[in-house]
């Protein structure tokens, strides 16, 4: 962890005196967040169903085009004694570049609210269609709402013209096999596929395989969910879409992998390997590591995950990233230097953003990610939201801050993995300005806890004083390799695993 820049300062002193201490401590807390990056709830649970823990908000994500940011999550988790997802999906929204915000449900979804009929919901997902001006919410309606139905979800989307008005639910798959779909759009106007959009799925309770569905209607209609051409399993996929319409999507399938399609989602090609993952077990926490995905503005993609081979003895995880400028060939995985190798802070559940007009040596990046101050923490953990920014195309970044917490595991809602804040967080540049959206909780209330959706008053900007560090001199301890036995899984309930045959195996270190 190399500093390469800085100016003179208080918090440059600071900085400076940890450097000298041997950055034992995390650098996440030179800068308090109530001073620099105050944070604001804009959404909350009112649903009163018996089968959720209430107040719980969890699993964002996060869009923006012109001077409007939209965000969705799960609404009222249910708890994993009573089985999967949550009450309803929730939205906010802000018109006016992240200055104000209102919030609402999405209708015609589930039976808790305004004509659903699906007993629970999951996975949302937001994107922006510039051809046809609509907003897209992709989600996971249950028809399985346990582990002992033998069957999970449907695919679907809602649509909206302004971010805030939201129509009936379209099916984008009916087979109730499916789990964590993702939805993008292609909104470069000289792409040959200009108006596209794009819903990732993998079929969990069938074949396993990623699939993709087309929509070149504003999402009102969608073709058949078609595999890679090697049929890769896997979870968790992220799709970006490149300028000239190629179409990336890394998933976890083994390790960090992707397939793409350069014909406008016609055919996918054979599944590549970008990286394997090696993490350090992060407690009770649930934590599925998957990947979360970037594209600049000249079509160059970032994928992020936490992963401990930087650390000794994989005893704590870093975020960690590799890029791609076509989605075959990948680079090396770099570690982003939020603190030092030598540090306690363990980091997991990144989300990326990155500014869509900036690129190359001049990209604009951000990561949100949770952390663990002590990775030793076992029962005693406190968990906090922080974020690290780069200008240079990820080739410095800010050391880390704290955003949010200290949060007690005890107040967030128990999924049948654990103890739940996501399994995916967002952030998004508005016209240049990123902002995140993470889940914070506070000390419950009586039976209510008091878990809710957060951004930051102001952009996730660097204070003007801040150092940037690069981690160009850190590399991977020999031999690491996770501090558990790695499991892969079709689905983000862990019930059914990737078979052997299935895995996309990585190359040897």
């Amino acid at each position: 962890m190399t500093q390469i820049l800085s100016s003179c300062s208080g918090t440059k002193k600071f900085a400076i005196l940890a450097a000298l201490l041997g950055m034992a401590g995390s650098l996440a807390f030179v800068l308090p967040a109530q001073a620099q990056n105050p944070i604001v709830q804009i959404s909350v649970d009112k649903f009163q169903n018996t089968d959720s823990d209430h107040k719980t908000e969890v699993e964002p994500d996060i869009f923006s085009w012109g001077s409007t940011i939209v965000t969705t999550f799960h609404v009222g988790r249910r708890p994993g004694s009573i089985g999967w997802g949550s009450a309803d999906i929730g939205y906010a929204t802000s018109t006016n570049g992240g200055s104000t915000w209102q919030y609402g449900y999405l209708p015609d979804m589930t039976v808790n609210y305004m004509g659903g009929t699906f007993g629970a919901t999951a996975d949302p997902s937001v994107a922006y269609d510039a051809k046809h001006s609509v907003w897209l919410i992709s989600s996971l309606p249950l028809v399985g709402l346990n582990s002992n139905a033998g069957k999970i979800g449907d695919v679907g989307v809602s649509r909206s013209r302004d971010g805030i008005h939201w129509g009936k639910l379209i099916l984008i798959d009916s087979t109730a096999l499916d789990d964590k779909n993702w939805t993008v759009c292609d909104n470069t106007a000289t792409s040959p596929y200009y108006g596209n959009c794009y819903t990732e799925w993998d079929q969990a309770y069938g074949s396993g395989d990623v699939l993709m569905s087309v929509s070149s209607d504003g999402g009102e209609t969608w073709g058949p969910g078609q595999p890679s051409s090697d049929h890769a399993g896997g979870l968790g996929g992220e799709p970006v879409v490149q300028p000239n319409g190629t179409v990336i999507v890394p998933f976890e399938g083994g390790g960090i992998d992707s397939f793409s399609s350069t014909d406008g989602g016609q055919t996918w090609g054979r599944s590549v390997v970008i990286a394997s993952i090696d993490d350090h077990y992060d407690g009770d926490i649930r934590n599925p590591n998957l990947p979360t995905a970037g594209i600049d503005g000249a079509g160059n993609v970032f994928v992020a995950w936490s992963d401990c081979r930087f650390r000794t003895s994989c005893a704590e995880n870093d975020i960690v990233y590799s890029s791609s400028a076509d989605g075959q060939h990948w680079g090396a995985v770099t570690r982003v230097p939020i603190d030092a190798t030598t540090s306690t802070v363990d980091h997991f559940l990144p989300g990326i953003g990155i500014d869509p007009n900036t690129s190359g040596a001049s990209a604009h990046l951000t990561v949100v990610y949770y952390y663990f101050p002590v990775a030793s923490c076992t029962s005693a953990c406190q968990l906090d939201v922080g974020f690290s920014t780069s200008i240079d195309g990820g080739a410095t970044w800010t050391s880390g801050v704290q955003l949010a917490g200290p949060m007690q595991l005890s107040w967030l809602p128990v999924s049948d993995n654990g103890p739940m804040v996501a399994d995916y967080i967002g952030v998004t540049y508005n016209n240049g300005n990123p902002f995140g959206v993470f889940a914070v909780a506070k000390a419950p209330n009586g039976s209510l806890l008091n878990e809710a959706m957060y951004t930051t008053r102001n952009p996730l900007t660097a204070a003007q004083d801040a150092m940037y560090y690069s981690s160009r001199d850190d590399q991977p301890v020999l031999g690491a390799k996770s501090d558990h036995v790695m499991k892969f899984y079709y689905d983000d309930e862990s019930q059914i695993p990737i078979p052997t045959q299935k895995l996309v195996t990585p190359q040897p270190k």
